[in-house]
């Protein structure tokens, strides 16, 4: 069994030196660069039964490999090669009346099972991570990116036996069908946690029959709020940067909030703008009369992740009215405030319950690379234990250390 054989795999990862892990991190990126032709190829294979199946233009996006983004892939992993190893860092080593002194030592979680679709970036950027952090991994891809997938699993595990660690450290499940991942989801005492990435069905589903730990991602329903005096030509290119340039992806705008006193100078420019990138527009009652062009919002417009080129637009009437919004239709993955108001950006820090909260730039950032992390496994919008982007410190938990000299209770 994949798991079992990452859970033995774990051990020996658990104790590998950082130097180890970091060898077989830059072996990774220098084979990434190496395989160009061989993954090009195996993702045209994916990308054609997708358009064959009528695979969803998002899903398409986030399936497709370019040399571009595949030196992008191997820039990551080498700025993960630069991060500190949080593997055996100790804090808050406190002498205790007793004697003796206690702290708390980073360790790797164990093994973790990510069940993620269409993204085969996903294989490379779980792989690297669980490695540095001392996990083992069992990755279940979706078969859309099976092909993709196989290349990509392959190179890390050449790179593994290359530095002399397990390439069980890292499995790709041989199995697409749903008995397998119920399988999977209930090995209590293998799989230490399971992380879900990807639609809403896939983490309802892990979530529903998941008898290990869970950290889900769920969907991403970001707003960008344009308060009152806020610069109009820099409302626009946040809007355009965060719904028109990757609208498939989980922190691409889906709703704007303007202030009530913005509508005139805003939207019919902001409107121009939108039609020039193809963007339809579901406006309200009172933004549909300034936007020509575009069709009135049903109920059911706000709170949706369109993951196309379609946005949600809704007057409020200051930033109370604002915050309410994304306190019924958000998602807790990324909400962002343009306001030229130092009040009302630490307002919106204080009382906006995201994963990410922002003054003044795109949602877009909300990415474990543009934040530091080298790579993301994903956001999480579950809270525990991890709320945001989870990079290397995300994928360590914490154990009790004791230093003593004899000590007993008594």
């Amino acid at each position: 069994m994949a798991a079992l054989r990452a859970k033995e795999a774990s051990r020996t990862l658990r104790a590998a030196p950082t130097a180890q892990k970091d060898r077989a991190l830059r072996a990774i990126a220098r084979r990434l660069r190496e395989g160009v032709d061989a993954i090009l190829e195996a993702n045209a294979r994916d990308l054609d039964e997708a358009r064959k199946n009528d695979l969803a233009p998002a899903m398409v996006d986030r399936l497709t490999l370019t040399p571009a983004r595949i030196e992008g892939i191997a820039k990551s992993v080498e700025e993960i090669v630069a991060l500190p190893d949080p593997v055996g860092r100790v804090e808050g080593l406190v002498r205790r009346p007793s004697g003796i002194t206690v702290g708390r030592m980073h360790v790797p979680i164990g093994v973790i099972a990510m069940i993620f679709e269409s993204r085969p970036n996903v294989t490379i950027d779980a792989a690297v991570l669980c490695l540095k952090s001392g996990n083992a991994t069992v990755l279940r891809g979706g078969k859309e990116a099976q092909h993709s997938n196989a290349v990509l699993a392959q190179i890390v595990h050449a790179a593994l036996a290359e530095v002399g660690l397990p390439e069980d450290a890292v499995v790709l499940s041989p199995s697409y069908a749903r008995e397998a991942t119920r399988a999977l989801l209930g090995l209590v005492g293998i799989v230490d946690v399971v992380i879900p990435r990807g639609g809403e069905g896939l983490v309802r589903f892990v979530a529903e029959h998941a008898r290990v730990p869970v950290i889900a991602h769920f969907q991403g329903v970001c707003h960008l709020f344009v308060d009152d005096g806020a610069d109009v030509e820099r409302a626009i290119a946040m809007v355009i940067d965060g719904k028109a340039r990757r609208p498939g992806v989980c922190n691409a705008l889906e709703c704007l909030l303007v202030h009530d006193r913005m509508v005139d100078a805003l939207l019919p420019e902001l409107m121009t703008a939108l039609a020039k990138e193809q963007v339809e527009v579901r406006a309200d009652e009172l933004a549909h009369p300034k936007m020509p062009g575009s069709v009135a919002a049903k109920a059911d417009d706000f709170g949706r992740e369109f993951l196309a080129k379609i946005l949600a637009v809704h007057v409020v009437s200051g930033i109370a009215d604002a915050i309410d919004h994304v306190s019924r239709y958000g998602s807790g993955h990324t909400e962002s405030i343009l306001t030229p108001s130092y009040d009302h950006g630490q307002r919106w820090l204080r009382e906006v319950d995201a994963s990410c909260v922002m003054i003044n730039a795109s949602t877009r950032f909300n990415d474990g690379g543009e934040l530091g992390l080298g790579a993301e496994l994903g956001i999480a919008t579950s809270k525990l234990h991890a709320y945001g982007p989870m990079g290397l410190e995300e994928l360590t938990t914490r154990k009790w250390i004791v230093y003593g000299n004899g000590e007993v209770r008594g």
